[in-house]
């Protein structure tokens, strides 16, 4: 496990059911982040030092394999938080981070700032008719990787605290098919709308683990410094399950069986 084994402890976890997310500060090293952001910052196209070429809102890069990326999703204190938020060993080790949307100051709307939770399986071009069900088939956690520091005016995630428990009252009904995201978002996710707003600020370094079924939206960058994030899932190695009969349910599991009153 290595020497850094800090567990989440019952109070966090307990929050997590509860709220959806668990923040971890110094998830992973400064340095890290700092040497992913050089990597970054040269396939944006934009100089670091020449805000003039800061020209568009939000630029999407793809997914990112080298060491600072591979070293940021494996540290031990995350492998531990994994094992129990999804089921010791029920999660499969990341050999990349997702598409990082970096996000510049800009007054333009970046155009993606609705509310919505990250679907995790289909086979359409069209991303709105991808899924989710109750089960979370195919994402076993949400994750926010902090790459920059982010304050609260430089486009921080806008969390819904207990959404996920909406979510999964919604999921429920449609069994295993689940539904699409167009279907989620036809009232523009106004379940979860009494929701307390969190905003996932942090130092380069700090990781939100959240549930799958999180609602959660970006927003315009008014800050001065562009903001650095990955967003990727942890994959479950195994398919969530809502019925054990050994009761051994994962946080993630068990945040849904309360939602729906298993």
């Amino acid at each position: 496990m290595g020497h850094d084994t800090r567990a989440l402890s019952a109070a966090q976890i307990a929050s997590f059911v509860a709220e959806g997310f668990v923040r971890i500060d110094d998830a992973f090293p400064a340095a890290t982040a700092e040497a992913a952001r050089a990597i970054l910052w040269r396939d944006t196209g934009c100089d670091p030092h020449d805000r003039s070429t800061w020209t568009r809102p939000v630029v999407r890069l793809g997914h990112y394999a080298q060491p600072p990326f591979r070293e940021a999703a494996n540290t031990p204190v995350l492998h531990a938080a994994f094992d129990q938020l999804a089921g010791l060993g029920r999660w499969l080790p990341q050999g990349a981070l997702g598409t990082f949307p970096v996000r510049f100051p800009s007054p333009d709307d970046p155009g993606d700032a609705g509310w919505h939770i990250d679907v995790s399986f289909g086979d359409s071009a069209d991303f709105m008719e991808w899924r989710a069900n109750v089960f979370s088939k195919g994402r076993a956690l949400l994750m926010l990787f902090l790459f920059s520091d982010v304050g609260p005016d430089d486009a921080p995630t806008r969390i819904r605290a207990g959404s996920h428990i909406d979510i999964a009252r919604q999921l429920a009904p449609a069994g295993a098919a689940g539904l699409t995201l167009r279907e989620l978002a036809a009232d523009g996710f106004a379940g979860s709308a009494h929701r307390r707003e969190v905003a996932a600020t942090g130092k380069a370094g700090t990781v939100y683990l959240c549930h799958p079924f999180l609602v959660h939206a970006a927003q315009p960058h008014r800050g001065t410094e562009p903001r650095f994030m990955a967003q990727p899932p942890l994959l479950p190695r195994e398919p969530l399950s809502l019925d054990r009969t050994d009761g051994a349910y994962s946080p993630v599991e068990q945040a849904i069986r309360e939602a729906i009153g298993s």
